[in-house]
């Protein structure tokens, strides 16, 4: 007969991420320990609360099945020595199944090849017998970021356990865990109802801890709040931000959520709203509400775990604690506005930016020559070029306002508000707040021009310096996520400045030198191919074919655009023209087997024939036409002008005996090859192509 498993730990509260990853792990668990205990079941389903998590068997087997099993062991040749006695590898074999010598016998298999087998009666296990020894197995085996010891016990949880519920049916399943006894009992939420309940049979645990004001389903939990909340809007005629990281966060720290709505004073509304909503979010995990139109409102999302009763004196708690809250904020802000962004900024040589890479005021000097760097050499006119060289010079400022100090996520948004009170144009606090994009996958890129210039600047300096520095990603380690500032600067060519991406990373390293040692020419060549595996990504991810990127990018080139285009150019000729694809593919390849480089591209025309001055001809007309092409940025025109020689390579390997009696035409013949590769030495390597 099978029956429902109920086994909750019970425990002081458990922070809200490793709740979840916890919750994630005792279903895995669990599910291995009872694949090995060989004990059947319907379902695995896990659930939990910030006092505890619950682990539910559906149909769990009273009893395993008996079984009778023949295990195949080592060949008898290398089972018996010599003498026919037993060896070392067949004793271990049978002693691994619970067997003895005397239960080892010899069978051919299907290829008459002989082995030891044994054969093993496993008799049916009681399951009660089995939980004892899984359960506790289970909770000793999840994974914490951080763990204690409490009391003087030697076991480890996130938190101290204070009770264990665990049956079966309507039996107990006993066991110890730090010095605590399983049982049938449980508690109930601990401001509401906190008393002890007990439990008569495992299928009624969900409907008790309903009685209890416990909700064990965070998804549950999860869908009322949101209820609550649509509710709310519709009453109020607002709209709130349940950011998806805070609201994640607050669905575990409830038991019993209640929705309600706070208030603060009007005239906090003065304050840049950006400081508000972070104080509620990260500060004291409220949502705020908006009004339809966009602006912010005084309204704010309690969720509270406390008893309803006490509604209105929950209410008017969080309220003053928002008050408090946002009168530092107003207060921080009014001492920020007295303080122009020059003088903040001349204080950022007393912030360490890095250990080897001086100040954030010795970066900002470096920000400011990248970002003239930038406009001298991209498509960038006076307006902006004088707006980029203004923010890059007070972009960091608010580093070291007071209000970034206590909300340090508001960097960068605080400069934007201070740079608008200050008067500055309207692109420079643009750029002062849209600088640190993107900041993460899907992230907005920077919305002027100017904001990604110095985006740019800012981004390839840390690079450089990191590079330089000795501490580039390695493995999947990237404490300063170099990966993803590459690939913004990727995307920021992509879709805003088509700057020549290997010479702002030369200067960008320049601007290092002497600061302290580094290898100069190793480091540029390391960047370069940092760069040239990030772009091979997001080629990938576009959906480009692997072999192409790899070609395109083996040359060393990393323009964004120019190797994406060409990827797809490539790649269209690949769809689109598959035999010319593949006849020129081929031919590249048996070129570059039988070319010698050191035999350098001086041909001999006296020595050519039809066929070889034909392939001399129609490679120095596509080498000019792809240099013509190539300055329009025409991709398309590059690769229909490498196509074209499809023909002439093909008619001189038919006609031609590359490696001929005659040394000199031999050597004409293998220099006219260099000539033809040549054609595609900054393009793409044709070798790499399946």
């Amino acid at each position: 007969m099978a029956n429902t498993l109920i086994f909750e730990i019970g425990c002081e509260e458990i922070p809200s991420a490793a709740l979840y990853n916890a919750t994630k792990q005792v279903k895995t668990v669990a599910q291995e320990k009872l694949a090995v205990a060989n004990l059947g079941y319907v379902d695995v389903e896990t659930f939990s609360t910030p006092r505890r998590i619950v682990l539910q068997v559906k149909e769990l087997e009273e009893k395993t099945q008996a079984q009778s099993l023949d295990f195949k062991g080592p060949a008898a040749k290398i089972a018996y020595d010599e003498d026919g006695n037993l060896t070392k590898a067949a004793l271990g074999f049978a002693k691994s199944k619970g067997a003895s010598a005397d239960d080892l016998e010899v069978r051919a298999d299907e290829k008459g090849t002989e082995y030891i087998y044994v054969h093993v009666e496993k008799e049916s296990i009681d399951a009660i017998s089995l939980l004892e020894k899984i359960l506790p197995e289970i909770i000793k085996e999840i994974s914490w970021p951080k763990a204690q010891r409490w009391h003087d016990y030697k076991e480890t949880f996130s938190r101290p356990v204070r009770w264990l519920l665990a049956m079966h049916g309507d039996k107990v399943i006993e066991f110890e865990f730090a010095n605590v006894q399983s049982s049938n009992k449980s508690q109930g939420h601990r401001l509401v109802a906190n008393e002890v309940f007990e439990l008569d049979h495992a299928d009624n645990y969900f409907a008790l801890c309903e009685k209890m004001f416990v909700v064990c389903d965070a998804q549950a939990r999860a869908n009322y709040i949101k209820d609550e909340v649509e509710r709310l809007e519709g009453e109020l005629g607002l709209k709130a931000d349940l950011q998806k990281s805070t609201f994640a966060e607050v669905v575990n720290l409830v038991e019993y959520p209640t929705v309600l709505i706070g208030h603060f004073d009007e005239e906090f509304l003065d304050v840049p709203p950006e400081i508000i909503t972070d104080a509620m979010l990260e500060h004291q995990r409220y949502f705020p509400m908006y009004n339809l139109d966009g602006s912010l409102s005084n309204a704010f999302i309690i969720v509270s775990n406390g008893a309803r009763e006490y509604n209105d004196t929950i209410i008017d708690g969080n309220e003053r604690v928002v008050r408090a809250r946002l009168a530092d904020a107003a207060f921080f802000v009014d001492c920020d506005l007295k303080i122009s962004l020059d003088e903040f900024a001349s204080r950022l040589s007393n912030v360490v930016f890095h250990k080897s890479l001086g100040s954030v005021g010795d970066k900002i000097a470096r920000i400011k020559d990248n970002t003239n760097f930038i406009c001298k050499n991209a498509d960038v006119s006076d307006a902006e070029s004088k707006d980029a060289q203004r923010g890059a010079a007070i972009c960091k400022a608010d580093l070291v306002s007071d209000a970034v100090v206590e909300f340090p996520s508001l960097q960068g948004i605080m400069g934007f508000h201070y740079a608008n009170a200050a008067g500055e144009p309207a692109d420079v606090a643009i750029t002062i707040r849209d600088h640190y994009k993107p900041k993460f996958a899907g992230d907005t890129l920077p919305q002027c021009k100017s904001a990604s210039i110095v985006a740019l600047a800012d981004k390839m300096d840390t690079i450089a310096g990191l590079f330089a520095a000795d501490e580039a990603p390695t493995g999947s380690s990237d404490p300063y996520a170099l990966r993803r500032g590459a690939i913004g600067i990727i995307n920021i060519c992509l879709d805003q400045i088509d700057v020549d991406l290997s010479a702002l990373i030369y200067n960008a390293l320049k601007n290092y030198e002497g600061k302290f040692e580094f290898d100069f020419n190793a480091v540029n060549k390391q960047i370069v191919e940092f760069f040239s595996g990030r772009l091979r990504v997001i080629a990938q991810d576009k959906g480009y074919d692997a072999d192409i990127v790899a070609a395109v990018l083996d040359n060393g080139q990393i323009q964004p655009s120019a190797c994406l285009d060409l990827i797809g150019e490539i790649q269209n000729l690949r769809k689109n023209d598959a035999d010319n694809f593949e006849n020129l593919t081929i031919s590249y390849k048996r070129a570059a087997n039988l070319t010698d480089l050191s035999l350098g591209e001086e041909v001999d025309k006296s020595l050519m024939g039809d066929a070889e001055s034909a392939l001399f001809d129609a490679s120095i007309k596509a080498k000019e036409e792809i240099a013509k092409a190539q300055a329009k940025k025409d991709y398309k025109a590059v690769v229909d002008c490498l196509a074209s020689l499809r023909g002439p390579i093909d008619t001189f390997f038919d006609e031609v005996m590359v490696m001929d009696e005659d040394e000199s035409k031999k050597q004409n013949n293998l220099k006219l090859l260099n000539v033809f590769l040549s054609v595609f030495s900054d393009l793409a390597n044709f070798s790499l192509i399946q």
